[in-house]
């Protein structure tokens, strides 16, 4: 876990190891002070030497500055790694969730990735922080401290050994009990974001529903849970200040009672008690901070954990060693074809499946829901791998194609469609980034969407909310089918990408792709046969396998699935009428 969050640091090492170094520096200067100032008091104040009274006083004023700026430059390049190592961890994440397959996609969901680039990353940056600097500080001072407090009166600072220990198995319980607590808190994160991202989205049907008492009491549950959780842990932390001032109190107390004692016996000076009990002071600051810095681990801890499991996180969809990147035709083959989410067969979404479509071949996919029809198209761009049997695109398998190649030549029009916040043209570049005004509208007159983007005051220009907000169902799927075309791809696949249009536009789309698009295959996923029966073959799906193959007169003849459909549908716009 550590290697992997560690390589991160990249370009921000030069600040990670300086950082360290005048924290040294500081340390150094720090502990050599109170031995400036026992010699002040005993050699200078005692004896009445103004002269070395002025020398000790300029050393220490020296001292002071040099340690100032030692720690402002450590404060600088510790917070320099810091940010930087939060900036590459976000962006490493980031970069990896793009090279997730579907099912690594699966396996987390948004709210916790979202989770896991914020607030976990803040976590480790500030445990990070507090590692390069005061982790660093805390253990120099505590040893130089304790290797001068040895060298004034080594009887008397025996006092910390024991003051050491008992800190040690202290923290040491409350790291353990309080990181499991930590680990459920994070995990609840992803909850809360899961509660608020699902509000955030479905706010009408909330609204409409008048349900807004129902989704409060959601999001105050799991809100009390992670209050709870943080309660729990606190209180565990809590304990950890009165140890500390137990420890700190304990040692003044006895240093100040045997250093007297040694005063009064002649065998210590003022100014040697002075510097134990500044180096006393220094030793409790030192375990202090290094108690906070072992509960800020704690903590971040659990944070590395998640982040960890994102950067390591391989698809499971990869190149061959020797890719293809030309397919040569839209030809597409399912060869004995099973296929599930999960790899254990004995759940199979698609079973047994052989098809066969030649390029620039319409093609009409229809079935009931759940009938795994969106899964079967999924497998051609490589979306997700079969489990068994082999899909084969222009020839070739489509594991011996270089994917990103394979998926520039498939475009997909997915169930939901999404439009991300920006112009019209801007979305519909995504298909192709050289595209020029007269391709765009073109691709969009095919779509039949020219029409209404006309009617907008900034036509091609106007602004797409996030998800297309500010746009109808309707003109978010033909904006969607636009973007598709401008790929010019050797396949095209609506998957039931014109449900929300009306059925003279449906037509017009079909229309379009016939006749513009002959040399493309397309395979059009619907639930109306109206949108599918002039394909030149139909698949019939039913509960994963392939209940029948032909044309809309064939089906209409000898299935009785379509025939079902068909009748119901049928009989539906005779009622509608």
């Amino acid at each position: 876990m550590v290697r992997e969050i560690l390589k991160s640091i990249r370009e921000y090492k030069r600040d990670s190891i300086l950082a360290p170094i005048f924290v040294m520096f500081e340390v150094i200067i720090e502990v050599i002070m109170p031995s400036f100032m026992a010699d002040l008091i005993d050699k200078g104040i005692d004896a009445g030497d103004m002269n070395f009274i002025l020398k000790m006083g300029v050393m220490l004023a020296v001292s002071c500055i040099l340690s100032l700026i030692f720690g402002a430059f450590a404060g600088k390049f510790a917070a320099n790694a810091a940010a930087g190592f939060a900036k590459n961890l976000r962006k490493d994440m980031f970069y990896n969730v793009q090279d997730f397959s579907f099912s690594s996609i699966d396996k987390f969901s948004a709210s916790s990735i979202v989770t896991r680039l914020t607030t976990d990353v803040t976590n480790v940056q500030n445990a990070y922080m507090m590692i390069i600097r005061s982790a660093i500080r805390a253990p120099l001072m505590l040893v130089f401290a304790l290797v001068m407090a040895f060298s004034v009166n080594h009887k008397l600072s025996l006092v910390f050994l024991a003051a050491v220990s008992v800190l040690g198995i202290g923290l040491y319980m409350i790291m353990t009990h309080a990181h499991p607590v930590f680990e459920r808190v994070f995990k609840t994160y992803d909850k809360l974001n899961n509660v608020v991202q699902e509000n955030l989205h479905g706010i009408r049907v909330v609204k409409s529903f008048v349900r807004e008492d129902y989704e409060e009491k959601k999001f105050r549950n799991v809100s009390g849970d992670i209050y709870n959780d943080f309660v729990r842990a606190e209180k565990l932390l809590a304990f950890n200040a009165p140890l500390m001032q137990f420890a700190a109190y304990g040692c003044m107390l006895l240093i100040s009672w045997f250093g007297a004692r040694m005063i009064i016996s002649s065998s210590m000076t003022t100014g040697e008690l002075t510097s134990l009990i500044t180096y006393t002071m220094q030793i409790l600051m030192s375990l202090m901070m290094l108690s906070m810095v072992f509960v800020m681990i704690t903590m971040a801890r659990a944070s590395a954990e998640r982040i960890a499991e994102i950067l390591s996180e391989k698809s499971d969809l990869q190149n061959p060693e020797n890719p293809v990147y030309e397919i040569k035709t839209g030809d597409i083959c399912f060869r004995n074809v099973n296929f599930g989410y999960s790899k254990k067969k004995q759940r199979m979404c698609l079973s047994n499946i052989n098809l066969e479509i030649k390029s620039g071949e319409t093609v009409g996919i229809i079935g009931g829901t759940g009938s795994s029809k969106s899964s079967l198209v999924q497998l051609i761009p490589r979306l997700y791998d079969t489990l068994d049997g082999e899909v084969l695109v222009g020839g070739r398998n489509v594991r011996e194609y270089d994917i990103e190649s394979l998926r520039n030549e498939v475009a997909m029009v997915l169930q939901k469609n999404v439009l991300f916040s920006g112009t019209i043209k801007e979305n519909l570049r995504w298909g192709n980034d050289n595209a020029g005004d007269e391709e765009i509208k073109r691709a969009c007159q095919l779509a039949q969407a020219d029409e209404f983007i006309q009617n907008f005051p900034d036509k091609y220009d106007k602004y797409i909310e996030q998800g297309g907000a500010n746009v109808s169902g309707g003109q978010k799927q033909r904006l969607c089918i636009a973007r598709a075309l401008l790929k010019k791809p050797k396949i095209l696949i609506l998957d039931d990408s014109t449900s929300a249009v009306d059925t003279k536009t449906d037509a017009g789309i079909r229309k379009a792709l016939r006749e513009e698009m002959p040399n493309i295959t397309k395979i059009i996923i619907a639930q109306r046969i109206s949108s599918v029966e002039n394909a030149d073959k139909i698949v019939v799906m039913d509960n994963g396998e392939i209940n029948a193959v032909g044309t809309h007169d064939e089906l209409l003849k000898n299935n009785a699935v379509y025939q079902e459909v068909y009748k119901s549908q049928v009989k539906g716009e005779s009622g509608n009428e």
